[in-house]
């Protein structure tokens, strides 16, 4: 039996033999940063090394986990932007700032989102405890199936999973619905939980980045993330701000998962993650937790963060060795279409490089933090990423706080 403590132990075999890993250059990848928060510098940590036996130089090989693709899933109710718009003139035909209201809705890019319930039960507010009776009843009956999928896409199974990360910012539960997934999935008893409730947004970026650190530490390590968000059970009918209309009109239902492999896999082998938070900004993105439940708080000034977080990713990529500017792909969260405008400006890419994230924006609106695994699923769908395409991840949220990292492409069947 596998110790309870230490690195992990034995598993039953996956699926097939992984890749062989092509060595990076010589010197490349050596590093990974963690930025401390408002600081400008970065403390750096030395990557696990190992000897290239295929080498007849004195190169070293770095040891790299592999994001493989995503499982997406969204409910089965929809409405339409129409819809939404004409929703809002109805209820709210008296709002001093409707105007305004609708159209910041209409400016965000969203055509249709996706409801765990019917828009006449979404309008209801039947207290917090009913709602969040409704968030993990719901969570437990929609989760399985991403999972399921998601490990089949890795060609792993339960047991060969070392870590669950589950964030979600739109409900409640301890113990976390890790501990229900452990006793009702086959996942091993000693498998470790990493619940992650309060980064919202950025926690999809955040739970890549604690994947990476974990199979860093355990380069025989497999990890399991998972997001789930119900946005709409955060609707507050008597919540009038105009930041709180407009994400009447934003955000969406939907949950995610995806394995990062330790060895082995198709996807995005992670060389590299780091965070950055904006100073003085933790009151601009937030939650007022009343006797309702949460209330959703934006500031108006939350459009222009790309400004000061651009330079964090071009820092990020700059102690890599790479270019921000230059890279083969974008994962973007997408907050809204001026957050993709602006990052396109200040990093100096075209706008098509944000094709993913304005597709999930478009066809999902803001799902929280399964945006980024939502992206990264449309570029594996897309197919167009050769072998070693080098690419950015990135996810932006409360804080106002950025998780980014970086890795290449990798195919599998390719060494």
């Amino acid at each position: 039996m596998r110790p309870m403590s230490g690195a992990p132990g034995p598993r039953p075999a996956a699926r097939g033999p992984g890749p062989r890993r092509r060595p990076t250059g010589a010197g490349e990848g050596l590093r990974s940063p963690v930025r401390p928060n408002g600081a400008g510098f970065l403390r750096r940590a030395t990557w696990p090394q190992v000897r290239d036996s295929l080498s007849k130089r004195d190169e070293r090989a770095y040891v790299m986990a592999t994001l493989c693709r995503p499982a997406v899933a969204v409910p089965e109710h929809v409405i339409t932007m129409q819809q939404t718009l004409d929703l809002a003139r109805s209820i709210h035909a008296d709002h001093p700032q409707l105007a305004l209201a609708l159209r910041l809705m209409e400016n965000t890019g969203v055509r249709k989102r996706h409801l765990l319930r019917p828009i006449e039960e979404t309008l209801k507010h039947p207290g917090f405890e009913a709602r969040n009776a409704v968030y993990e009843a719901e969570s437990k009956a929609r989760v399985p199936a991403v999972i399921r999928q998601a490990l089949e896409d890795a060609e792993l199974r339960a047991q060969d999973i070392d870590v669950i990360i589950y964030v979600s910012c739109t409900g409640f539960m301890m113990p976390s619905l890790t501990a229900w997934l452990i006793n009702t999935m086959g996942f091993r008893t000693d498998t470790r939980q990493i619940p992650i409730a309060q980064l919202g947004c950025a926690a999809g970026g955040a739970a890549i980045n604690r994947a990476h650190d974990f199979c860093t530490a355990y380069p025989e390590a497999n990890a399991l993330i998972v997001a789930c968000e119900f946005c709409s059970l955060c609707y507050q009918p008597t919540d009038l701000e105009v930041g709180n209309l407009l994400s009447n009109g934003l955000f969406g239902d939907g949950l995610a998962a995806a394995v990062m492999r330790g060895r082995g896999g198709t996807g995005i082998s992670l060389e590299r993650n780091g965070s950055y938070l904006v100073p003085q900004t933790e009151e601009w993105i937030a939650y007022d937790i009343k006797d309702t439940g949460f209330h959703f708080k934006l500031d108006k000034r939350v459009p222009g963060t790309m400004e000061p977080l651009a330079p964090a990713l071009k820092e990020l990529a700059g102690q890599h060795g790479w270019d921000a500017s230059d890279l083969d792909f974008y994962i973007i969260h997408a907050g809204g279409p001026r957050i993709l405008d602006d990052l396109s400006k200040f990093l100096g890419v075209p706008p098509e490089a944000f094709r993913f994230s304005r597709a999930t924006l478009t066809e999902y609106g803001n799902i929280a933090s399964a945006v980024v695994l939502d992206a990264l699923r449309r570029l594996f769908d897309e197919g167009s990423a050769e072998h070693e395409a080098r690419g950015l991840l990135a996810g932006f949220g409360p804080g106002i706080t950025a998780e980014m990292s970086l890795g290449r492409w990798t195919i599998s069947d390719q060494s």
